[in-house]
């Protein structure tokens, strides 16, 4: 057997910086947490763990002073804010490859340009990159890229921007840079696979070529390692997949095999010469071929106790000749394939990606045990359990259940398999979804994030990006408000093929609205009292929205005070009492009410001042024929001219001015007018000078002063 490893198989520069820095930080601070694994290698995770480096799978998990050492793959920015409120210190060990692909589409963000992203989905360097763009879409073949620029938002724009996730396929991101070339002239295309990537696919594409079986040693989770073992099967028919030695079947070659060895970017040198050493020692004893057939011959085959009892097989050949090619022999056939199913259900290899059914065993507050019935022990994080990051385990899951999952991570070293119940779900509800688009549903989600293009909303574990012109949000207002909130939306696109989900929770709000404004009209009448919201202002008076309808509170309506503006009294937003003075049905407008006769001053004023009493008043206007004085706020009384002096004068400005304090005396109160007569004078010593009473004709001169003059003695 001839064995060949390739010269640029295993760690390459970044995930050596990252092991490098993890172990400095353990020097530094003795242990610290990784958000994620920190590459995509069990046993070197392990390893780390075990020096004192313990992966966690979401913020939550932390607490303040945590030391975080963040992944080679970087992590999304929301997931960096939420390490900065925690408190934590973080370690920033993202591939400087990586974090270059950040900088550029930042940048290209910033001009208004959109992104394509050619890598997988899910991947987290993708998750990583995608946080930072305003505009993106992640395509995965060139069929995608071509669906993906017939968009109104990539085929109209000037220089839509292409990335490559780093471990990405070389040869399949240069047919799509061919076909983005074709598609839109004055794209900008960066070449950002990895350079040690793009030299071990082509060693390994070289090598498998002129081998008759490859052998690609790397974590199953890994996309590097799964990129090179497609490639590998591209060229040789034969490609084993392994993490480790130990898994290393020897069977499946020859001893005149050549065999090419080639390792993913996350593999340590260590397991290369471990695989390396295994298949040059090991395959010097394999026992030969035609021995290994002898082998198999004489291996003993399993008898079934019932058929070596049974006497009636020997009395009776005939019959039991019959019987044994009819019922007899189901018996024992049926209970060997049960046996058998058994077994292989407990050697069963699960791979990442796969759906599994288990049973709950227990439930703790970080994650819930499942029985899978193999030799791997499953567990479900918390974060993995539901969309909803507030519900809690023991109210979605009960020990006993039946429960299905993905499976995410295994680990053949430990015997455990990490699961996902929400990506199921979440695979289940694209269909779901569907439904309430074709059935106009209203759904409801949680705001999750904001970009500049709208907001993201979570419904049934999917991404539903609401575009800002359908937040219901006005332009000038930020739509920051909205997170954390729980909304009701409308589906109106849903593109399985290209991941997307398009809702508006405008719609919603309107239809809503309109319900109730037909509600409103229904029942409406006069003096009918609501709760409403000031929503906007204007010189002559407040609308407010009383649920679903708009009315008016003109200005005179607002105080019994007199104001010059309703802002004097009201402000935007305030929720208020108003009741209903009049409406028109036919033109849709509603006039309110907000003052009260609890509140009329002129009721507060008569119970407790009276004819012949001594107030003192404020002067708060002068007129030719007297002066307006405040006697309580939104009752005013007018001193005639001749009741200001005890002697004769020709203005009253010459003893009064705005704004002065004096005693007066109340001479008259009309009730039906709400108009109050006062006097100076009548408090005044000394004899009245001779033809000072009021001539006949000067009540006149008041009563048909100017409509603006004559109304400020009222309450108004």
């Amino acid at each position: 057997m001839q064995v060949t490893v390739a010269d640029s198989a295993g760690f390459c520069f970044g995930v050596t910086r990252a092991v490098d820095m993890c172990r400095q930080v353990l020097q530094t601070y003795g242990q610290c947490r990784t958000l994620g694994p920190i590459i995509h290698n069990a046993h070197v995770v392990r390893t780390l763990e075990q020096e004192g480096a313990v992966p966690v799978m979401a913020a939550e998990e932390l607490k303040p002073g945590d030391v975080v050492l963040i992944r080679s793959h970087g992590v999304p920015l929301q997931e960096l804010k939420e390490l900065e409120g925690i408190g934590c210190t973080v370690v920033d060990a993202t591939c400087p490859f990586v974090r270059r692909i950040h900088q550029i589409v930042n940048e290209e963000s910033g001009k208004g340009n959109p992104i394509i992203i050619v890598g997988e989905r899910d991947h987290p360097e993708v998750l990583g990159i995608s946080s930072r763009c305003a505009v993106f879409r992640v395509v995965s073949t060139p069929e995608e890229l071509e669906k993906v620029m017939e968009e109104p938002e990539f085929c109209s724009s000037e220089s839509p921007v292409m990335v490559s996730q780093t471990t990405g396929d070389a040869r399949n991101y240069k047919k799509c840079s061919e076909i983005m070339k074709k598609l839109c002239t004055n794209a900008r295309i960066f070449d950002t696979i990895c350079l040690t990537t793009s030299m071990c696919q082509k060693e390994a594409a070289d090598l498998s070529s002129r081998s008759d079986a490859m052998v690609v040693i790397g974590g199953r989770g890994s996309a590097n390692t799964q990129r090179l073992a497609e490639i590998c099967e591209r060229y040789c028919s034969r490609v084993v997949r392994v993490e480790c030695a130990e898994e290393l079947d020897l069977s499946l070659f020859s001893s005149g095999d050549r065999i090419g060895v080639t390792a993913g970017a996350s593999t340590p040198s260590w397991i290369i010469k471990e695989v390396n050493q295994k298949m040059s020692e090991e395959t010097r004893d394999m026992i030969p071929e035609e021995a290994a057939e002898a082998v198999v011959e004489e291996t003993p085959v399993t008898e079934e106790p019932v058929a070596a009892e049974e006497p009636v097989a020997v009395e009776e050949p005939a019959a039991d000749a019959a019987s044994a090619a009819e019922e007899p022999a189901a018996g024992p056939a049926d209970e060997t394939e049960s046996f058998e199913e058994m077994v292989e259900k407990s050697i069963k290899t699960l791979r990442n990606g796969e759906k599994v059914t288990g049973i709950v065993a227990a439930i703790t507050n970080t994650e819930v045990s499942v029985d899978l019935g193999c030799k791997h022990a499953g567990y479900i994080p918390v974060s993995e359990l539901s969309a909803d990051p507030n519900a809690k385990p023991e109210e979605l899951v009960k020990v006993g259940d039946e429960i299905e999952a993905y499976v995410m991570r295994v680990n053949d070293m430990e015997g455990t398999v990490m699961l996902s119940k929400k990506r199921l779900d979440m695979a289940k509800n694209w269909d779901m979804v569907e439904q309430f688009r074709a059935d106009r549903e209203t759904v409801e989600g949680i705001v999750t994030e904001e970009n500049k293009g709208g907001v993201v909303v979570s419904v049934k574990g999917l991404r539903v990006f609401v575009p800002a012109s359908q937040t219901g949000i006005p332009k000038d207002q930020p739509m920051t408000e909205l997170l954390k909130q729980k909304v009701k939306l409308r589906i109106t696109e849903v593109n399985q093929a290209r991941r997307r989900i398009v809702g508006s929770i405008r719609a919603v709000a309107y239809e809503e609205r309109k319900a109730k404004a037909e509600a409103i009209w229904n029942e409406i009448e006069v003096g009918k009292k609501y709760t409403g919201t000031v929503k906007s202002m204007t010189s002559y008076g407040a609308f407010v929205d009383i649920g679903g309808i708009d009315g008016m509170v003109h200005v005179s309506e607002i105080s019994w005070s007199r104001i010059k503006q309703p802002s004097d009294v009201l402000s935007i937003g305030d929720e208020i009492e108003v009741y209903v003075i009049a409406f028109d049905k036919e033109k849709r407008k509603i006039s309110l009410g907000y003052k009260t006769e609890a509140d009329n001053p002129w009721n507060k004023f008569t119970s407790t001042i009276a004819v012949g009493d001594a107030v003192k008043v404020k002067i708060v206007k002068l007129m030719p024929f007297g002066a307006f004085a405040e006697i309580i706020p939104g009752v005013d009384g007018l001193i005639h001219i001749s009741q200001i002096a005890d002697h004769r004068i020709a203005t009253p400005g010459e003893v009064l001015s705005e704004g002065q304090e004096v005693m007066v005396k109340v001479t008259e109160i009309n009730e039906e007018k709400h108009k109050v007569s006062l006097s100076i004078r009548a408090l005044l010593n000394g004899p009245i000078p001779y033809g000072y009473e009021m001539e006949p004709d000067e009540p006149d001169e008041a009563e048909q002063a100017p409509a603006e003059e004559t109304a400020e003695p009222t309450e108004e």
